[in-house]
């Protein structure tokens, strides 16, 4: 029977057959030869030059084989190195990828019989992290290369530094916080007089200028003024002991305004006072506790609620996932200049107020009241004593 005609139908589909993979059993490796069927590769083996390459292994079959394990080891990491890098991926993608070229060294010519052996081979030499799932057996690749190492090992101790440069400046800053308090606390409190008139006919007049001093007897406030200080003068000068209880029972009865003064005066000194706690709704804070990982560790967040005062639920900006911390953990936020702020401890605590500037050597901040009675007036506030508003 002759051959085929070169664009019959038997000769392309021989063609088209011989150009895609064929079945692994049906293939040699030491002639590299693919057959398509079982009669063609029993035809193969008996051929000559099959016996040749039969005769010429057998001298050193290891060499062989090893010469065939180390081909298809190498190329088969170098697929996964170039391909999935450092991905964790099933090991049966891989090698379908790999024979999908036809010049690739088969399986049936390694130390491996099967893709399982060869998975946990890689994982026990480590070149790769393998691990069984009911899926089947997932490969990860593992970057030796020196460069990338030093890489690693340069990005690590970048950001190892750049923690203990925010340790130490953490640490300092408390430090000097520590000393601020304690110079605070050994001030002496001032203490207060009461202005108190001798009878209540007296009048008390002001000599403001020179000219009021030199004017002739037609200008009353003048004479009222010496009179004043004169009945001053000789008051200091008697300094009867039991003048303090006399004066005590000669007092009038407070007048309404008078009253509200003195409670204005005492809600003032009572704020003045600093409390242990000081979180608000409304203000951004910084976590700074490591228990939550590095996902939260110094990121910005806002007070949505504030519970028994030294709690807080909070939002965090970039994820938005919400937290219950203590006030401990959150630190407060010292925004750019112009930007509005809540004092939260001393005499103008809850007052919103514009950061106009900051003292680095004192750590304090220069503020303009935005709201009260003191509105536009300008104060000296601690870091830890005002946020950034949200």
């Amino acid at each position: 029977m002759g051959k085929a005609d070169f664009l019959s139908p038997k000769a392309i589909a021989n063609r088209i057959k011989s150009k895609g993979l064929q079945k692994l059993r049906w293939y040699c490796q030491m002639c590299q030869k693919q057959c398509r069927d079982e009669n063609g590769f029993k035809c193969h083996c008996m051929s000559e030059s099959h016996q040749r390459q039969l005769l010429l292994a057998s001298e050193d079959p290891n060499k062989f084989m090893d010469y065939f394990s180390d081909e298809f080891k190498n190329e088969f990491l170098e697929l996964l190195r170039r391909r999935f890098g450092t991905k964790r991926v099933h090991n049966n993608i891989v090698y379908n990828e790999y024979i999908s070229d036809r010049e690739h060294i088969h399986m049936n010519s390694t130390q491996w019989e099967t893709l399982t052996d060869f998975t946990k081979w890689l994982g026990r030499e480590g070149f790769c992290k393998v691990d069984e799932t009911p899926k089947g057996w997932y490969v990860q690749y593992i970057d030796r290369d020196p460069e990338t190492i030093r890489l690693q090992e340069e990005q690590a101790r970048r950001k190892k530094q750049e923690l203990d440069d925010e340790e130490r400046s953490a640490k300092f800053i408390e430090e000097q916080v520590r000393r601020g308090r304690d110079s605070k606390e050994t001030e002496e409190t001032p203490v207060f007089t009461e202005l108190i008139r001798e009878s209540e006919e007296e009048k008390v007049a002001f000599n403001l200028g020179a000219s009021s001093s030199v004017a002739g007897p037609s200008k009353p406030s003048s004479s009222l003024g010496a009179s004043a200080l004169k009945a001053a003068a000789s008051a200091t000068k008697r300094k009867e002991p039991s003048s303090g209880s006399d004066f005590r029972s000669e007092k009038k009865k407070k007048s309404a305004l008078e009253e509200i003064k003195e409670m204005e005066e005492k809600r003032k000194m009572k704020q003045s006072v600093k409390t242990d706690y000081w979180l608000q709704p409304n203000i951004v804070v910084k976590v700074v506790t490591k228990r939550l990982g590095e996902k939260y560790h110094k990121k910005k967040a806002v007070v949505m609620e504030v519970r028994d005062r030294y709690g807080a639920v909070v939002k965090m900006v970039d994820s938005g996932d919400k937290l219950k911390l203590d006030q401990n953990h959150v630190e407060t936020v010292i925004p750019a200049p112009g930007k509005r702020v809540m004092i939260l401890n001393g005499p103008h605590r809850d007052t919103e107020a514009v950061l106009e500037g900051i003292d680095e050597k004192h750590f304090s901040a220069s503020l303009t009241l935005d709201s009260g009675q003191q509105r536009g007036k300008r104060v000296d506030i601690a870091y830890e004593d005002f946020s950034k508003l949200a």
